[in-house]
């Protein structure tokens, strides 16, 4: 077994097979403490990876096999469960908008919609939203409204800023009591040829351990308790980078609770056997479900057909849209303190001598799904929930422009479908408009403001 070991002033720790291993390979670590006459690191066997097979068919509710009786069954429990205090949201945003062009949270950021608004304020106005859908269903109006918790998970680097810019924006018209703020974990950057990378003489360099130190940072904050003292029991977990993010659905968490499942993924159909997303598998005929990124699986395989259902074999795209039950959190919390899984990402890493090629170590949040005794996947359509904020206007895709684009075409068809009308002087596919979440959530209850309208695209459409 190749081994590289990784020291600075005494210390040391080992890796397996690093000198082989990709920017994404999966590589599993037992961190020790580091004390004062240094830190060490014992080998932890990796366990055996069994062949990766498709996901079974009854695993997953496919768009085309929902009936619409079952759509309207599980948006009223969702609504009945949200209403009754059992749902928590919980996003994932550590990240700066780097790639954008921002040294801000991602979250701060303004895709270019006619209203200005950043995706935070996208996703807190959903929020009210099915808050204030909950509360009509319950024929208890506005005076019933149950709040959401909105758990969001920042970083060093995102905390402050994160926090001042909801300060200034009077968190989006939520209770300021309703949000509480948490940081993720860091770990030391370490050089391609196995030593620490100091970020000055005296400081070790370090980056946010990624989105799946979201577990441990839930427990070391003791917020799995707070979940539970509030009665939660589900949480509806996301990324801050998507744009169309349909914030606490109740149809999925109807779905959730009607499977009795421990945790449940939303997922798309992958665009085309090249396209950089990783995928969900099962590990084993029968085995658990994992995810495999798009740079780890063989070629062959990702072109690979299933030839009676008409569609790629490995095609169920995760796009970071997760349901978890709370006993599920606290049982992955607690083991992954014992059997934590890291993936290296070579990067360039600021350093007391400039940049410098080097890795960093970090978690995923879909390495979880291993510890589930029961997942389910749930089919969403790309063009109504899945908009990417991940890379600067210019880019191939998942721009700004892109993710707007898609907000302006999948309103403009709400507002048609309500009987509203509309006029461009640029062509209809390049434009659009945008419907408040104040107003709708997936499009429900426009006809009182749309039919008979014509609206001159592009432009908000608000109350």
């Amino acid at each position: 077994m190749a081994k590289k070991t990784l020291s600075h002033f005494g210390t040391s720790f080992q890796l397996m097979n690093v000198t082989s291993l990709s920017k994404t390979s999966r590589v599993w670590i037992f961190l020790g403490s580091i004390g004062s006459s240094g830190a060490h690191c014992g080998l932890k066997k990796g366990l055996p990876v069994a062949a990766i097979e498709p996901v079974a068919e009854n695993i997953v509710s496919t768009v085309e096999k929902r009936t619409i009786e079952e759509r309207e069954r599980w948006w009223k429990m969702g609504l009945k469960a949200i209403h009754g205090g059992k749902l928590a949201v919980l996003l994932l945003s550590g990240g700066q908008g780097t790639r954008l062009g921002s040294s801000d949270p991602k979250g701060c950021f303004n895709i270019g919609l006619p209203s200005g608004k950043s995706l935070f304020q996208l996703q807190a106005e959903r929020i009210m939203c099915i808050q204030k859908l909950a509360a009509q269903f319950m024929s208890e109006g506005s005076a019933g409204v149950i709040p959401i918790h909105w758990y969001i998970m920042t970083s060093p680097f995102t905390d402050e800023a994160t926090r001042k810019f909801f300060e200034s924006h009077k968190y989006f018209g939520l209770e300021a009591d309703q949000v509480t703020f948490f940081q993720q974990g860091t770990i030391p950057c370490i050089s391609t040829d196995g030593r620490f990378i100091m970020e000055t003489p005296y400081k070790v360099a370090k980056a946010p351990d990624g989105n799946g130190g979201v577990y441990i940072a839930l427990k070391s904050s003791r917020l799995l308790e707070d979940m539970a003292t509030r009665g939660i029991k589900y949480i509806d977990c996301y990324g801050v980078d998507n744009a169309l993010v349909r914030v606490a659905d109740p149809t999925f968490l109807g779905y959730f609770i009607d499977k009795g499942v421990a945790a449940a993924a939303k997922v798309v159909k992958k665009a085309y056997p090249q396209e950089k997303v990783g995928v969900f598998v099962q590990r084993g005929k029968g085995g658990p479900l994992d995810v495999v990124e798009y740079s780890e699986l063989d070629p062959s395989l990702a072109s690979a057909i299933n030839q009676e259902a008409g569609r790629l074999r490995f095609c169920w795209s995760n796009v970071c849209l997760h349901m978890f039950t709370l006993d599920f959190l606290n049982s992955v919390a607690n083991g992954l303190e014992n059997d934590s899984i890291y993936h290296l990402a070579e990067k360039k890493i600021p350093s007391a001598n400039g940049y410098t090629m080097g890795l960093k170590l970090e978690q995923f949040i879909f390495d979880a799904f291993t510890y589930s005794p029961a997942t389910a996947l749930f089919e969403v359509l790309r063009e109504e929930e899945f908009a990417p904020v991940k890379n600067a206007n210019g880019a191939n895709f998942d721009t700004p422009d892109s993710a707007r684009l898609l907000v302006l075409r999948l309103h403009a068809r709400w507002v048609i479908a309500a009987g509203g009308f509309l006029t461009h002087s640029v062509p209809i596919y390049s434009t659009g408009v945008e419907v408040s979440p104040l107003c709708s959530y997936m499009g429900e209850n426009l006809e009182a403001i749309c039919r008979g309208r014509t609206f001159h695209a592009p432009c908000e459409i608000t109350f």
